[in-house]
Order: structure tokens, then C-alpha cells, then sequence
């Protein structure tokens, strides 16, 4: 069976930006800029393999406690990215969709994103999903709030509360689970990152920073994905 038949959605923790930049001698912000690059290239390389969602963990709600230029840097590399990488994307026939803690984004840079939204809803080459001012364990609470409130306003019994129905009320509603979760750069943790959505998810650790990560390593990757067997915990 091809490796397109097996992979339906692969999710990215983009990690290493910073390394980059101090290992070529040069500002922070010149390896997110690179990583923004490798951003576009990765997305049209898997919408090549086959791939039909791409989710990636582009700012955690965590990363607010940067530098104060560090974080300036990252919202100003942001509003450009909205301007022409999405744009780039999106001729290049991607749905794009935002999740995470959109309040705490400036309000040009959620207008941009609701925009872009709009623009590319009735894309259906693939779907990129950015994780933006994101946490995990914020977007379950919000999920069990919602339901809650539901619950006490008489609209729905608490027996309607399982896993179903708060799957629905997450961010990610109506996207398919990763089956497949990458971070780069030689970290091998989670980081607050689609803690429900990749519960029976495979992971692979690559040691490249993300700023080198090429469309040959995700070839690659995607093939040791297709040797593997996925048996959600039943054996």
C-alpha cells in the first residue's frame, strides 16, 4: 500500500528555529524567517506526497513569555507571513485554517487571519492548519466549559458529555486526528501540543533543526510511517 493511501494527516512541531540562527551566526529572527520559509516548502511537499492536512505548531500561548522583542519580532514576521507566504499557499490551493487564543492576537493580525479563512475555505488541495497563540491543555478547557455551560442552560444532559461530543468542541472539530506527529531539532517531547487529537497518534523525532527540514526528509519519514503498524492500543 503507497505511503498517500496510509497518511491522511501529519502535524508538525517546528522546533529549532533559534539553534539555527545562533549556529550561522546570525539574529534569532533570521531563523524564524528561515522557518517560515521551510513552512511553504514542507506544505506544498506534502500536498505533492499526498498528504491532505498539515497542522503546525507555530506559536504556543507559553511562547508569550519570550522577550518582549523576541515575541515583537515573531508578530511583525507574522503580518508579513499573512501577507505572502499564506498568499503563496493559497495559489497553491490550500484551505488555511487558525487555531488556538485568537483574544490575545493584535487586531490587524486577527482580521488577516479571518480574512484568509474566508479566502481559502472552498480549497480542497490541502488543508493547513495553524496552531497560533496555542496550548492544548487551554483549548480542552475551553472544550469542557463550552460543554458545561450547555449542561446548565438545559440544552444538552450530562450523559451527552464523552469523548464524541468534546471532540467536537475542541478547536480542531471536523479534522481528522494526526496520524502522524514530527518535531524536529532533537527534542523529544510534546510541548503542550494536540494532547487529545494525537492520543493514538505515531511520532517520529528528527534531529534536523526545522529551518533544514527538506521535502526528501519527509519523503523519507512518511515511508518509515508506512512500515509501521497502528493498532490504537488494542494489542
Amino acid at each position: 500500500m503507497g505511503t498517500d493511501a496510509l497518511i491522511n494527516h501529519v502535524a508538525f512541531i517546528m522546533d529549532g528555529n533559534r539553534r539555527w540562527a545562533r549556529q550561522h551566526n546570525l539574529p534569532t529572527i533570521k531563523g524564524h524567517q528561515k522557518g517560515a520559509e521551510t513552512l511553504t516548502e514542507i506544505v506544498k511537499a506534502a500536498k505533492k506526497i499526498g498528504i491532505c492536512y498539515v497542522t503546525v505548531y507555530a506559536f504556543s500561548t507559553e511562547n508569550w513569555q519570550r522577550e518582549p522583542s523576541e515575541v515583537d519580532g515573531l508578530m511583525n514576521l507574522l503580518r508579513q507571513y499573512l501577507n505572502k507566504g499564506f498568499k503563496e499557499l493559497q495559489e497553491n490551493g490550500a484551505r488555511i485554517m487558525f487555531i488556538g487564543e485568537r483574544y490575545m492576537l493584535a487586531d490587524d493580525i486577527r482580521q488577516k487571519m479571518e480574512t484568509i479563512e474566508k479566502e481559502t475555505v472552498k480549497n480542497e488541495d490541502i488543508t493547513l492548519c495553524v496552531a497560533l497563540s496555542y496550548g492544548s491543555r487551554q483549548e480542552i478547557v475551553q472544550a469542557a466549559r463550552r460543554l458545561a455551560e450547555k449542561v446548565k442552560s438545559g440544552e444538552a444532559d450530562i450523559s451527552d458529555i464523552n469523548i464524541e461530543s468534546l471532540t467536537a468542541n475542541l478547536y480542531t472539530a471536523g479534522i481528522p486526528d494526526p496520524d502522524l506527529v514530527i518535531r524536529t531539532s532533537g527534542e523529544k517531547r510534546v510541548s503542550n501540543y494536540l494532547l487529545w487529537q494525537t492520543a493514538y497518534s505515531e511520532f517520529y523525532f528528527s534531529d534536523t533543526l526545522w529551518p533544514d527540514f527538506s521535502e526528501e526528509e519527509l519523503k523519507y519519514i512518511t515511508d518509515d510511517y508506512a512500515k509501521r503498524e497502528r493498532r490504537y492500543g488494542k494489542s
